[in-house]
């Protein structure tokens, strides 16, 4: 070859390849600081009570988010929403801690980050309902820094914050920074002294993840990096006492969202420092979001809206949420938010708000909350979380952040009523919500294709599915013929929730109960379970246990679950499912058992001589 020529192309490679590593320079850094099951009680947020000095600072030189909010309010949930820009319920891993696998076309998003020359570390929480995808990270663990990227690389960071978790509740603290006789309690929760302790406990909780904050943000200073980094900081869902944590009110969806720009990126924020967006954002949003300012191309199958970047689009109307199974107990709602209001639709309303949950009563404040009610000393506000639900709720959040003032009934709010019962509704059908397949069928299915894929095939018929779930749901005598129908309906999940709804009416599904009888040898292992329950209800006893019992034998982790959950309800009579029930329970129990061995300790101890 010749040398001319030669050195013509090493020079015209040498210029490409700088050409993309000064592209790679004017990328940003970025770095998400991600705290733990806390709503925007922070000083910056106007809670007064809070001692959060490094994020209020944050926030006078950044720009502070009104209106962010999770999908859901719990965290492996959310946070597959987070890493995938797709909501859960889309992809079937709507449930708590489930693994459903997703298809092979939706990838982690920072894995499209390391395509395009960052670094990506993960410090250290993942968590994200799915079967794990290492190829992600350049680096994940305990110790992952941005600092071991190749020089002049751009890097994006996330820093989890395990300070203020829930389980920062379970062993009272014998002295407390904050004052639980000053301590801000919201209406719903009675002033018993474990309420009030817990909650000044949680507030200096609150303070020390602040002072992690400031950690990292010193720590990027000392790196010479801030002023090429753009820092996220936001928490993964609301909490953290009973009814914030996995509830579909602003206490469970509502987070801080706090992102500061430094000079060289002004140009790309929404307003100056110390100014605040109304824009609704959700967790959907920020993948697409990452990806816009990294400037690589947003797959499109994400589902948010890039609010940041060159991909920017116009907000969405509306911010949608959800509630699948939480832990060991089973529930279905979903919600939807236009800024001012707050709609909840409730699809399991016999079912309490205050289920039991082994995890959430290990914070001192769910006894004491639950005895003031077995004794009688709760006003109807804090009395409610121990009854079943209304099918539908509606809040004006501006007016009422607690949501305690159910505007579902009032002729003056029908129309905004109406306006977002619709919109709830288009989007479980744009969406191809997977949640109201029947867990136990879940398991049977995503052993042979993803949820995703399922759900979006002609052999899932939400249409009937939803208005099925949707007369179930409302518990009224004059369904009795659909129900009936819908028990003979050629998919299972139209049967499991005919067979649902049958539960819900109680005695009025009396006519319905021969052929209820019927499915207690349904081909589905769901439509047998919820038949069981429904015939037990109308007076059944021998073959609904009988049902239980197998389901209970089963390799069907969920279909255990489901059976427990539905034994449980049935207090004592459950008892000659007690042997089965036994021996479920190990003889050692270890702290994060299986939701199968929650269930039946609990029932145990209920059952006890």
């Amino acid at each position: 070859m010749n040398s001319k020529y030669l050195f013509g192309l090493l020079g015209f490679v040498w210029l490409l390849l700088s050409g993309v590593h000064a592209q790679a320079q004017q990328r940003p850094n970025i770095v998400w600081i991600v705290s733990e099951d806390n709503s925007p009680l922070l000083g910056c947020y106007g809670d007064a009570f809070a001692t959060t000095p490094h994020l209020d600072q944050l926030a006078a030189e950044g720009v502070r988010y009104t209106k962010a909010y999770a999908t859901a309010p719990v965290c492996a949930p959310a946070r597959s929403t987070l890493i995938t820009g797709v909501y859960p319920t889309s992809l079937g891993t709507l449930n708590m801690r489930s693994t459903y696998p997703l298809p092979t076309e939706i990838a982690f998003f920072p894995k499209y980050l390391r395509q395009a020359g960052y670094y990506t570390t993960n410090n250290a929480k993942k968590d994200y309902n799915t079967e794990d995808q290492p190829d992600a990270w350049d680096e994940s663990s305990k110790t992952a820094t941005y600092k071991n990227r190749k020089p002049g690389q751009p890097f994006f960071a996330v820093f989890n914050i395990e300070i203020s978790h829930e389980s920062s509740l379970h062993e009272p603290l014998p002295a407390l920074r904050h004052d639980p006789e000053q301590v801000p309690i919201p209406p719903y929760h009675p002033r018993t002294s474990a309420m009030k302790h817990d909650w000044a406990q949680y507030y200096d909780k609150v303070e020390m993840m602040d002072r992690r904050v400031g950690e990292i943000l010193a720590e990027l200073r000392e790196s010479g990096l801030a002023e090429n980094t753009i820092v996220f900081y936001y928490s993964d869902h609301g909490g953290v006492l009973g009814r914030s944590k996995r509830f579909l009110y602003e206490s469970g969806l509502h987070v801080p969202l706090i992102i500061r720009f430094p000079e060289p990126y002004a140009a790309l924020a929404p307003g100056g420092p110390g100014s605040t967006q109304d824009r609704l954002v959700t967790f959907a949003d920020f993948a697409p979001t990452i990806l816009s300012l990294a400037q690589v191309p947003i797959p499109a199958y994400m589902q948010g809206r890039a609010f940041l970047g060159a991909q920017t689009t116009p907000p969405a109307r509306y911010a949608f949420g959800f509630r699948g199974r939480m832990d060991e107990r089973f529930d279905l709602s979903r919600t939807v938010t236009d800024g001012r209001y707050r709609y909840v639709r409730h699809y399991m309303p016999h079912k309490i708000y205050g289920q039991y949950l082994e995890y959430l009563w290990r914070a001192p404040s769910m006894a004491s909350w639950e005895e003031a009610y077995r004794r009688g000393e709760l006003n109807e506000v804090q009395a409610r979380f121990w009854q079943s639900k209304p099918v539908e709720e509606l809040y004006d959040i501006a007016a009422d952040p607690h949501n305690v003032h159910n505007l579902a009934a009032d002729p003056k709010y029908q129309a905004t009523l109406k306006n977002l019962r619709e919109a709830n509704r288009q989007w479980l059908l744009t969406s191809r919500d997977a949640g109201f397949i029947p867990e136990p069928r879940m398991v049977e299915l995503a052993a042979q294709v993803p949820l995703y894929t399922f759900a979006r095939s002609d052999k899932y018929p939400l249409d009937r599915v939803l208005r099925m779930a949707e007369l179930a749901s409302e518990g009224q005598e004059k369904n009795q013929a659909a129900l009936k129908k819908g028990l003979q309906d050629s998919d299972p999940t139209v049967r499991y929730w005919a067979a649902l709804g049958c539960t819900i009416l109680g005695s009025k599904a009396a006519p319905l109960k021969g052929t209820l009888l019927k499915q207690l040898d349904d081909p589905d292992l769901s439509v047998r379970l919820a038949a069981a329950e429904a015939a037990y209800r109308l007076g059944e006893k021998q073959k609904p246990l009988e049902v239980l019992s197998a389901a209970l034998q089963t390799d069907n982790l969920m279909a255990r679950v489901l059976a427990l959950n539905i034994l449980d309800d049935m207090g004592e009579e459950a008892r000659p499912a007690l042997a089965l029930v036994q021996a479920l329970v190990p003889a050692v129990l270890s702290p994060n058992r299986d939701y199968d061995v929650r269930s039946a300790e609990s029932l145990v101890q209920k059952l006890k001589p």
